[in-house]
């Protein structure tokens, strides 16, 4: 794995989450970045957590094998998004590039350094590892208590808010991705799709583009 020193531009020009806007300049001055090939694992799962990363370019998946069989999707992380910030001293989940990506790599042990000395960096990892906790939660009652239609138009609105802010929404990861994300088989999520196209509610013009006709019937499909 060839590593380079991160420029500041460089992992600048991608938004960072608001808890660590005003801290990440200092977060990220000792980050190396490094590239990842579609596919390739970044970090497996009971890894020693030696690093917390950030997604410069590319996608991320977060995936667990469960005892069964089934692979388990936890997240998808898109440029910005911070990960491998763990409570333990181990990975959770393995993490993976969904399609070619670009990392930024921060040593834990520095950053937990520099939090003992800057109490505003202390609170915005706090409110970071907060925000992860209600994504979780979030995620676990869409398993527990929605319907595949449901599940699939609240994964829309999630892509779609984490965007650009348009109705267009270029997905970087598979059906398949999807399926495993959201509980379901990929034969649901295709003809889950197409119904929603149907109904007008959105549009396919191919496989990884959608565009959403309606946000607000999205919403209340999902309510």
């Amino acid at each position: 794995m060839a590593y380079a020193v991160a420029s500041q531009e460089f992992v600048r020009s991608t938004p960072a989450p608001a808890a660590l806007r005003d801290v990440e300049l200092p977060l990220t001055a000792q980050a190396l970045t490094a590239p990842y090939a579609r596919g390739e694992e970044i970090y497996a799962e009971e890894e020693p957590a030696t690093y917390v990363y950030r997604v410069v370019s590319g996608a991320v998946r977060l995936t667990r094998i469960l005892s069964d069989g089934r692979r388990h999707i936890s997240a998808f992380l898109l440029p910005g998004d911070y990960f491998g910030l763990e409570a333990g001293p181990e990975h959770r989940y393995s993490a993976e590039a969904i399609v070619d990506s670009r990392i930024a790599l921060m040593r834990r042990s520095t950053i937990e350094a520099q939090a003992h000395g800057d109490a505003g960096l202390a609170q915005a990892l706090w409110k970071l590892t907060a925000q992860e906790l209600d994504r979780l939660q979030e995620h676990m009652l869409l398993l527990g208590r929605k319907s595949a239609v449901q599940r699939v138009a609240a994964f829309l609105l999630e892509m779609a808010d984490r965007g650009d802010g348009g109705d267009s929404i270029e997905l970087p990861m598979s059906r398949s991705d999807i399926a495993d994300y959201l509980g379901l088989t990929i034969e649901t999520v295709s003809r889950t799709l197409s119904q929603l196209e149907r109904d007008g509610f959105i549009r396919l013009p191919s496989t990884r583009t959608i565009v959403l006709r309606s946000r607000r019937s999205l919403a209340h499909i999902d309510a």
